[in-house]
């Protein structure tokens, strides 16, 4: 591939080499070919210049999974203007927030697709194009971005859920893009027979980079799906799909649903199934890798990195639990002044993935962007003797008990190993006297097939006496962004009722 400097020249390039091959299937099931896309994608473009779309604007894009989403993208980037995709599934008041922080010129809500975004323009009182396909508030009078000539311009800024509820704009180039684009696509080995199941938000790092990026730089087909169906999923896998990226909890409702319907074993031509944004723990990996039949790969990164920091490349049955290496090019160190346990520390990162900085945020960026550009991750991790990455948990959610540190992720492991459990949660709880409680918070793979007192027995035999729950708490759901990421910020708030009183109180 020759030399690029905005994303759109993905898309240009793979038109150009095979315009006939299939690039995107929508959710309606209309497939576009790369000619087709490219075509779209031009008469999109002239469509925003003449709702006033300028170049060095922000245009919000209120989205789920669609063909338009990618070509409002790439349109974007012919503009020269930046891109603000964000999930329609937010609440009404975590929105305003961020239209009000993005101050973008034009707003649409791909109201054909999604009911949240047509409820979500009714809010707006946004007017309806394209035959209600489509909804559109302003143009507004806001100031454009400088526009500059190489990589180094903002392509889309993505707003992060935030361990603390509050939406950061993480500002990723047209470097960064490419870069994570073209970087997951050799590292997994994707190609143009490649058909890949596009479940993961696109308006999330991990399903615009690792998804939508690398399928494109590689002239490989992608299949939206507007929200993930176990159901959809598993009958997509033996319809074709070879390339699975996805997050555990999505795994584990997969292989649960196979279960439900008589299969022990996927049949199909998948032959890569990655998965990201949370630990794995072995004992649960071996069980999905019976499942799929290949080997299950690893990874390690955050939407301020684009993605991608460390991945595996393992093969199966390789017991490796850690995150992985370093990508190509990427760089990662440890702070051990931050971490309390020999060989522990903070996870710093630097190379051509690390984001521009926060949109319009000077001072949260100069807290995790150092002069030498070092980003500080805000997880903990070690590196073992093969330079493999271990990710231990988030540097706020260490939880110090009786003096001894406990690695929220040890204790997830332990519990998600009862086959009863689809996955757990676990959070310390601040106590008199300076310690903290262990908080666990399980949801089970059907209601009443296990209790608290079974899961501590469990938990006891797995982990020493200091890192066992002090409470395990059996819940309908985690709460969780639309990516599958759970937000155990929201943990104490959404189940305040199972735990008052206290057992015993």
């Amino acid at each position: 591939m020759t030399d690029t400097t905005r994303i759109h020249h993905l898309i240009d390039q793979a038109a150009a080499a095979h315009p006939d091959r299939p690039a995107l299937t929508d959710w309606t099931g209309e497939t576009l070919t790369y000619a087709a896309l490219d075509s779209l994608i031009g008469q999109t473009e002239r469509a925003l210049c003449g709702l006033g779309l300028r170049p060095g604007d922000r245009l919000l894009i209120v989205a789920e999974n669609a063909a338009s989403v990618p070509v409002l993208l790439m349109a974007a980037s012919r503009m020269e203007a930046v891109a603000v995709p964000v999930n329609a599934r937010m609440t009404g008041p975590e929105l305003e927030k961020i239209a009000s922080h993005t101050d973008p010129r034009l707003v649409l809500y791909l109201s054909d697709v999604s009911e949240p975004a047509r409820v979500h323009a009714g809010a707006a009182r946004a007017l309806t194009l394209a035959g209600a396909a489509l909804h559109v508030a302003g143009p507004f009078d806001t100031t454009p971005e400088e526009v500059a000539p190489d990589t180094g311009m903002t392509a889309v800024i993505l707003y992060t859920t935030g361990t603390t509820g509050t939406p950061k704009g993480v500002m990723l180039t047209h470097g960064n893009l490419i870069f994570g684009g073209l970087s997951s696509a050799r590292l997994r080995g994707i190609g143009p027979t490649d058909l890949i199941y596009g479940v993961l938000p696109l308006t999330h790092v991990f399903g615009l980079t690792s998804m939508l990026c690398a399928g494109l730089s590689a002239g490989a087909h992608l299949r939206l799906a507007p929200r993930f169906s176990a159901a959809s999923a598993l009958e997509a896998l033996q319809g074709g799909v070879t390339v699975l990226p996805a997050v555990p909890q999505m795994h584990a409702a997969l292989m649960a649903e196979a279960a439900a319907q008589g299969l022990e074993r996927l049949t199909g031509p998948l032959r890569y199934v990655s998965s990201g944004a949370a630990p794995l723990d072995p004992d649960w990996k071996r069980r999905a890798e019976a499942f799929y039949g290949i080997a299950l790969q690893n990874g390690y990164g955050m939407t301020e990195t684009t993605a991608g920091v460390t991945i595996t490349t393992n093969a199966k049955g390789d017991p490796d639990p850690s995150a992985g290496r370093p990508l190509p090019g990427v760089q990662v160190a440890l702070d051990e002044t931050i971490g309390r346990d020999v060989g522990t520390g903070e996870v710093l990162t630097r190379g051509p993935h690390v984001m521009r900085g926060y949109f319009r945020n000077p001072e949260a960026t100069a807290q995790v962007l150092d002069r030498d550009d070092w980003l500080r991750t805000g997880d903990l991790g070690r590196l073992d003797a093969q330079g493999r990455l271990h990710i231990v948990g988030r540097c706020k959610e260490l939880i110090i008990r009786g003096g001894f540190n406990v690695y929220p992720p040890e204790v997830e492991a332990a519990l998600n190993d009862h086959p009863a459990v689809l996955q757990t949660a676990v959070i310390g709880r601040a106590r008199d006297g300076g310690d903290e409680d262990v908080l666990a918070f399980c949801q089970l793979v059907s209601p009443g097939s296990t209790t608290p007192a079974v899961l501590a027995e469990h938990a006891a035999a797995r982990l020493s006496a200091y890192k066992r729950p002090t409470r395990i708490v059996l819940v309908p759901f985690l709460p969780a962004a639309a990516t599958g990421k759970v937000l155990k910020h929201r943990l104490l708030e959404c189940f305040a009722d199972l735990l008052t009183p206290e057992p015993g109180g």
